[in-house]
């Protein structure tokens, strides 16, 4: 008799809404589908380093797909990291190879953003088979139109700015909502113009403060009696100790004397039933990534380009981001309506970042 094809599962790095609905859409299409056996790997690469999971079966996938967080577990551990213990040196990434063959896995489904990828990618090198899904609430992940838990945290987001409106307006203030994006700012675009804030800052367009407060001054001339400035995480200074809405109302504050307070979203964003949109497209990434495996065909992340999944190869995605351009259509919609991006035209001109 053939074997049956066994597969790993694992999630990694932050949490976000649909990693469930991704964990389900690969191990039933596998079970249901393909007679497959598939295991879940706890916390991320961790799981493997110290060789802990469990098998999935279809009995333990019954009500995940609208629960949030990741049933797996989650880490930010990067097998590739350099660690010391006395005088001899930790491989985590041999210990990784080791417990993958103990297992007798076919293959390792990455469920995780960009440094899940890059750790995937550099498996890959080492001989693993792997297949990559690309989540993360940033919605920067090179190479996919969109990553589940993206449409999740917009979701939240703009329901924060949607209450903070009644708000600013009954007390006549200024008020800075800070949403999650290191160094791109998808969520603060997309929420800050389905919540209709009146200023919205991103990490990769260039800000110059006054003329953040020169708008915002010229609202108050004109009797608008309160602004919404939505700000992306990664706008904060380096070095700075404040929060990105701390660092800016208080610049905000100096150069106009206008009330101005601020409030930091934080991670509910992560947490929470994801949204049907989340679900599907998390669904859909999973069953797409078992039909790889079940033709061996590895090395790849599935895509969404054009409402359709399409494997990449991993190596064109590992490492990079995909961020906000100047000339995207929905910043240049935003502007023609009046939005405030804090830049006199200069910004990023190119929509890659490599990853540090």
């Amino acid at each position: 008799m053939t074997r049956k094809q066994r597969i790993g599962i694992l999630t990694a790095g932050g949490d976000c809404p649909g990693l469930n609905a991704a964990i389900r859409g690969v191990a039933k299409t596998a079970i249901v589908r393909h007679g497959m056996e598939v295991y879940g790997i706890s916390d991320g690469f961790l799981g493997l380093i110290n060789k802990e999971f469990i098998e999935l079966t279809e009995s333990k996938l019954s009500g995940i797909l609208t629960l949030g967080g990741t049933i797996l577990g989650t880490s930010r551990v990067k097998p590739f990291k350099k660690e010391s213990n006395g005088s001899r040196t930790i491989s985590k990434p041999e210990l990784i190879k080791e417990h993958y063959e103990q297992m007798g896995l076919d293959c390792l489904v990455c469920i995780g953003g960009n440094g899940t990828q890059k750790t995937a990618y550099r498996l890959s090198q080492e001989g693993l088979n792997v297949v990559g899904i690309p989540k993360t609430i940033d919605n920067d992940v090179y190479g996919t139109e969109k990553s589940f838990g993206f449409d999740s945290a917009v979701n939240i987001a703009t329901e924060a700015i949607d209450r903070l409106h009644s708000t600013a307006n009954s007390h006549k203030r200024i008020i800075v909502i800070e949403v999650m994006g290191h160094n791109a700012g998808w969520i603060a675009l997309y929420a800050g113009m389905a919540g209709g804030g009146d200023v919205i800052l991103i990490p990769e367009l260039e800000i110059d403060i006054d003329n953040v407060a020169m708008y915002l001054q010229e609202r108050a001339y004109k009797n608008k009696d309160y602004s919404i400035v939505v700000v992306a995480e990664g706008v904060s200074p380096k070095r700075k100790k404040k929060s990105a809405a701390e660092y800016i109302a208080k610049m905000i504050s100096e150069r106009t004397g206008l009330e101005t307070r601020e409030t930091v979203l934080g991670y509910v964003q992560r947490g929470g039933t994801p949204s049907p949109m989340d679900r599907i497209l998390a669904t859909r990434y999973g069953s797409a990534a078992v039909e790889l495996i079940a033709n061996n065909d590895y090395g790849k992340i599935v895509t969404l380009r054009s409402e359709i999944i399409v494997p990449v190869p991993i190596e064109e995605i590992a490492g990079k981001l995909k961020v906000v351009t100047e000339d995207h259509p929905l910043v240049k919609k935003a502007k023609w309506m009046g939005t405030c991006f804090g830049c006199n035209g200069s910004g990023s001109n190119n929509n890659v970042q490599m990853q540090k």
